[in-house]
């Protein structure tokens, strides 16, 4: 049995229009989710117009889901009809390799099931995402969010909140440590509100000082322009930690330089072309270069607990999902604090 709800998806690379899709019904394991809230990622533009490889049209994006329980199976212990939940960037994974029993399914060997334009193994179709109004996920998926959150901040947690707190939490960001974030976006506002919540002294390299204010008001302890020929200079052997949030192609060589010894860069944003860098900005000072993909389920719980706990809430604007289109193009213009919120109630 499955039923039919409204969204809104790409038919096409050029566009995003009100669909109709098809979900699964409920087995002994899920969770039936009426979606109020998805956060727009920089994820779902690339994937809307096929720049990570083969997308699947017609695709309903949106990996930023907050909800309330609708419906549960038989079998689900962790969930009630009327909770507050969220849904991030999987929906799924094998549950039997190593990474998954080690509470990395994000990293799973057989392949994670995303939330989008993955084939889902319960009944072999395209995931859609939460551009919609409901959806139905494996319990073992679905994430509690805590009361002091309201949902429509939430939604931005399940993406932009893990993707910055997870490197944090892996490499120990904390007291008596300099943590510095690259690009002060919809991810990289979150790291330092994240990183503050935790203890470390925050540093936010930007182009231009345009957001300096309002960085230094979010919990920064410093801000610094990177068109500024002085500022690497300044900064040399500074930090512990250091997170680009960007999606383009920057001198990681100079960031590098701002590291102490066997401090670490850690990439989260994906740019489409290679980075390139010399091995002796890493060896010089026996530095690191990693990379990092959102967090597992119990890290994200984690995360969410602590926003909770801490009142920690993404920047964002809502709009109605007609207006998905051109905040795409802002996006990618830069022209949003920070992060755009679909009110699903619009569909």
């Amino acid at each position: 049995m499955s039923f039919m709800n409204k969204a809104w998806g790409a038919t096409s690379p050029e566009k995003t229009e009100p669909i109709t899709i098809t979900r699964r019904a409920p087995d002994d394991q899920d969770v039936g989710i009426d979606i109020k809230f998805a956060g727009i990622c920089h994820s779902d533009i690339h994937t809307v117009r096929s720049e990570w490889g083969k997308t699947t049209y017609p695709l309903v994006v949106g990996h930023e889901i907050a909800g309330i329980v609708s419906a549960v199976g038989k079998n689900v212990t962790k969930f009630k009809i009327g909770d507050h939940v969220g849904v991030g960037c999987m929906v799924n994974s094998c549950r039997q390799c190593e990474n998954c029993h080690d509470g990395e399914e994000q990293y799973c060997f057989s392949g994670t099931v995303f939330t989008y334009n993955s084939k889902d193994p319960k009944d072999g179709t395209i995931t859609q995402g939460g551009y919609s109004q409901h959806v139905v996920v494996d319990q073992a998926f679905v994430l509690k969010v805590p009361e002091s959150i309201p949902l429509d901040k939430a939604a931005p947690l399940m993406c932009a909140g893990i993707t910055l707190y997870s490197p944090l939490n892996h490499w120990k960001a904390g007291p008596g440590k300099r943590v510095g974030i690259i690009g002060f976006g919809g991810l990289g506002h979150m790291g330092v509100k994240l990183a503050k919540a935790l203890g470390s002294e925050v540093t936010v390299f930007s182009q231009t000082n345009s957001k300096k204010e309002l960085g230094l008001r979010l919990g920064a302890d410093d801000y610094v322009a990177t068109s500024d020929p002085d500022v690497f200079s300044k900064l040399s052997r500074k930090f512990d930690l250091i997170i680009n949030t960007v999606s383009a192609s920057i001198p990681l060589e100079m960031y590098l330089s701002c590291l102490r010894r066997d401090g670490s860069l850690v990439q989260v944003g994906a740019p489409e072309k290679p980075l390139l860098i010399s091995p002796f900005s890493l060896d010089a000072q026996r530095v690191g270069l990693h990379g990092s993909m959102i967090g597992g389920i119990a890290e994200t719980q984690k995360m969410l607990d602590l926003c909770g706990e801490k009142l920690i809430f993404p920047e964002i604007e809502i709009i109605p999902a007609s207006y998905i289109d051109e905040a795409y193009e802002r996006v990618l213009k830069s022209q949003v604090k920070f992060r755009f919120v679909i009110d699903i109630s619009t569909m």
